[in-house]
């Protein structure tokens, strides 16, 4: 792709490597334009989006967006901003799918394979993760608690980590001055409390229904989650058109969680047991949409994940006090060690997706790592059952058709004739 804009600008050309370069010449709108874009940090507030990795250009740092006017931007750190600006294509044309492959993954299938291993060994500790916790809320007989040792547990590592990492720790002091300048809405930064919630779901919910049923309601919750975030639109990211297909996923994300409730509606289960794994769902795909803000914010996904689990320790710390004062402090502290790493497991699935999905994309990863959870949950229960309770062949049934339902809802729809070169 290398043609002319028609006076307003030079075309883009794309190497194969995804690298972004601009035709010579002068852009009309230059000034403007870098008056405009005047730091990284507002360009989040005006609705531009990340078109690739930052890298390093003859520049110094270079970094590359969209805006929603359809405009091209790349920025140079060490030059005026706006460095070049061209119009990649026409604003009124439909926006141009991302590609399930990135195009140096796809150019080394062997890597890929081994990266979508990894992915789905995340998923597994995402189960594994529901299972520890699960466990130990019923040994202490008290879910909050169990929740916060968890996150707490998570907390305490990712600050020792920050220790060592400092492009975290700027990225806090940048988003707390957007923050504090209103660059950006105060309730980016509380994500974290729908990760309490999870965790809290967790050791309340999976001891008395199982880990599979609990992962396919957090699943389905997801799935609608991300519909109605995507419709509608947060921040920099542009409302998405609901189209036939994701509404279908998403219709079967529910009856597969009906499907799988039905089979635990018997005396003795409340209702809230098989409302909450849904409704952690739906907050975690919010959450995960704050944290994309938040990481273009603050440059770093170390950022994001300390922040959410600073403020979801903060909630839990509030939930477990009061739950305290309430029903007592728990008799016993069981003295199994693994019982104690729900935490640990949680920094290390986050970390390892953060660091997979820069090669696999998010489509690819999201489908492994659903799949190693949904399928270790079913193993969990099968072999390992918290409490001794037995799945259901309804709950199994559910799990595989939430597999199906996330797939249809995320595979791009195909599109006829070739892209333009």
């Amino acid at each position: 792709m290398n043609r002319s804009s028609g006076g307003v600008g030079p075309w883009l050309s794309c190497s194969p490597a995804g690298r972004t370069t601009t035709s010579a010449g002068t852009v009309r709108d230059l000034d403007a334009a870098a008056g405009f874009y005047e730091t990284v940090a507002n360009l989040a507030e005006v609705g531009v989006t990340i078109a690739q990795e930052p890298f390093e250009g003859p520049f110094g740092t270079t970094f590359a967006f969209i805006d929603p006017q359809g405009y091209a931007i790349t920025v140079h750190d060490r030059t005026q901003w706006a460095a070049s600006v061209g119009m990649m294509s026409d604003p009124a044309a439909e926006p141009a799918e991302p590609a399930p492959v990135p195009a140096d993954a796809a150019a080394h299938p062997l890597r890929l394979a081994l990266l979508l291993i990894a992915a789905f060994g995340t998923g597994v500790l995402v189960a594994l993760q529901s299972r520890i916790n699960g466990e130990l809320g019923q040994r202490l007989g008290d879910g909050f608690l169990a929740a916060l040792i968890s996150f707490g547990s998570g907390l305490v590592i990712l600050s020792i980590a920050s220790l060592f990492w400092r492009p975290g720790r700027v990225g806090i002091v940048r988003v707390a001055s957007a923050v504090r300048t209103r660059r950006i809405p105060w309730w980016y930064v509380v994500g974290g409390s729908a990760g309490a919630l999870f965790v809290l779901g967790q050791s309340l919910v999976v001891g008395l229904v199982g880990v599979a049923l609990f992962t396919v309601g957090v699943v389905a919750g997801q799935t609608v989650s991300s519909l109605l975030i995507d419709r509608r639109g947060l921040g920099s990211m542009a409302a998405k058109p609901v189209t036939p297909r994701r509404l279908v996923g998403a219709a079967l994300a529910l009856v597969a969680v009906v499907l799988a409730a039905s089979s635990e509606l018997r005396p003795g289960i409340p209702l809230w047991v098989l409302i909450v794994p849904f409704a952690a769902g739906l907050a975690v795909g919010w959450q995960q949409a704050v944290n994309g803000q938040v990481k273009a914010i603050a440059g770093s996904a170390f950022t994001a994940t300390f922040g959410n689990f600073a403020v979801g320790a903060g909630v839990l710390v509030v939930a477990a006090v009061i739950h305290t004062l309430i029903v007592g402090w728990p008799a016993h502290f069981p003295a199994t060690p693994w019982l104690y790493l729900g935490g640990s497991v949680g920094t290390i699935f986050i970390a390892g997706q953060a660091a997979i999905v820069r090669s696999t994309g998010v489509l690819l990863m999201g489908l492994a790592v659903l799949s190693g959870q949904l399928l270790t949950a079913v193993v969990f229960d099968l072999v390992a059952p918290v409490q001794s309770h037995a799945i259901a062949p309804l709950t199994i049934l559910g799990a595989a058709l939430t597999l199906v339902a996330v797939a249809i809802a995320s595979v791009p729809r195909g599109r006829s004739g070739s892209p333009s070169r």
